[in-house]
């Protein structure tokens, strides 16, 4: 799918559906934030949510009193959104309205958060473009916790195609630059009550 195309899909979700509206919604992001206390980040750790759109996420990194928060979507709709629910603690987070895999990166992370946003990647070429940002962004020796659907998660979300990954698949695709720390499944509940299969896996970012 062209980026144009990509931005328009969101634009369209997120305009016409709440935050607790769609197949993703989390209350509590409690995996992702686990993660990222694993990976030994720190209050003054920059921090770039990928796809985070109107997720919670960024709400409890700021609750936790983290310094330095990214959040990219496609959608400027979703992050909207998200700032109208920050409220004043909006002016606190970096908002970015840029594609991924098209996205220029301007500073270096210590945690790269990408909560299913890449597996709508479907082309190789997707991929190895979001590859590359990855590479660029996330500092040597900085971790990226990737959440995908599992192999035995939906192959469709959000009326689009998917690509389901294991941590191996994923660690494949990611290239040898990027090393696995941990992996785990995790059984997202949706707010209508069914369970979607889901993998995070943990990669530090090697010289």
């Amino acid at each position: 799918m062209e980026s144009e195309n990509r931005q328009a899909h969101w634009e369209g979700v997120y305009t016409h559906k709440g935050e607790n509206e769609v197949s993703w919604f989390q209350e509590s992001p409690a995996p992702s934030l686990e993660l990222i206390a694993r990976v030994g980040a720190a209050q003054a750790s920059a921090i770039i949510d990928i796809g985070g759109g109107a997720s919670r996420l960024v709400d409890n990194l700021i609750d936790r009193g983290f310094e330095d928060v990214t959040v990219l979507d496609l959608s400027g709709a979703a992050l909207e959104a998200a700032k109208a629910r920050l409220g004043s603690r909006a002016a606190q987070v970096h908002w970015i309205v840029a594609d991924a895999t098209a996205w220029e990166p301007l500073k270096a992370y210590d945690v790269w958060h990408d909560r299913a946003a890449f597996h709508f990647l479907t082309e190789e070429r997707d991929r190895a473009a979001y590859v590359a940002r990855l590479g660029r962004a996330l500092k040597v020796g900085g971790h990226a916790i990737i959440a995908t659907f599992a192999l035995d998660g939906p192959e469709r979300c959000s009326g689009l195609p998917v690509v389901r990954y294991d941590a191996a698949s994923l660690g494949q695709t990611l290239g040898s630059a990027f090393q696995l720390v941990e992996t785990r499944r995790h059984a997202h509940a949706t707010p209508w009550g069914t369970d979607q299969s889901f993998q995070f896996s943990v990669f530090r970012r090697g010289s």
